[in-house]
C-alpha cells in the first residue's frame, strides 16, 4: 500500500473512531455538551442582540442534528478522498464514499441502541448521509474547481 493511501485510509479510521467516542457518551454527558455549546452561543447572542429573543429549544435541535451532519461531512470527505488515492474510478468513488458513509452511520445508530440514554434514530441517519453526500461534493468541487484556479 502506498504511503498517500496508507494516510488517508488511516485517516478516516481516526474519524470514524472520533465519531464512535462520541456516539459511547452517555446520554447525559452528550446532553450536557450540546448544552454548553447552547450556553455558549445564547450568551454571545444576548450580548451581539440584546433585545432579540429567540428560541433556545430549537437552537439545542440544530447544534445537535448540525454536529451529526458536520462530523459526517468531514467523513464523506475523507472517504471520498481515500478511494481517490486507492485508485478508484471518480463515479465509484461517489457512490462507494456515500454508501461507506451511510452505512457507518447506520451502525453508529445501531451503536447508540446500547448505550445508556442514547437510542438509535432513522433521522439522524438520514441527516448523517446528507452531510456525508455534501462532504464528498465539497470534496469533488474543491479538487475540480478550486485547486486549479490556485495553481493558476
Amino acid at each position: 500500500m502506498r504511503k498517500k493511501q496508507l494516510w488517508s485510509w488511516g485517516m478516516v479510521g481516526i474519524w470514524m473512531t472520533i465519531i464512535f467516542l462520541f456516539s459511547a457518551q452517555q446520554g447525559s454527558s452528550s446532553g450536557s455538551l450540546s448544552t454548553s455549546v447552547l450556553n455558549m452561543v445564547s450568551s454571545t447572542w444576548a450580548f451581539i442582540f440584546p433585545s432579540l429573543p429567540f428560541d433556545e429549544q430549537y437552537l439545542h435541535l440544530f447544534i445537535r442534528k448540525g454536529a451529526h451532519f458536520s462530523v459526517y461531512f468531514i467523513l464523506g470527505g475523507l472517504v471520498s478522498n481515500a478511494f481517490r488515492t486507492s485508485g478508484v474510478s471518480f463515479k465509484k468513488q461517489i457512490g462507494y464514499a456515500f454508501i461507506f458513509s451511510t452505512l457507518y452511520a447506520a451502525s453508529d445508530e445501531f451503536h447508540q441502541s446500547f448505550v445508556p440514554g442514547r437510542g438509535p434514530s432513522i433521522v439522524d441517519v438520514g441527516i448523517d448521509s446528507v452531510g456525508a453526500a455534501v462532504g464528498i461534493f465539497f470534496y469533488h468541487g474543491t479538487r475540480k474547481i478550486i485547486l486549479p484556479l490556485l495553481k493558476k
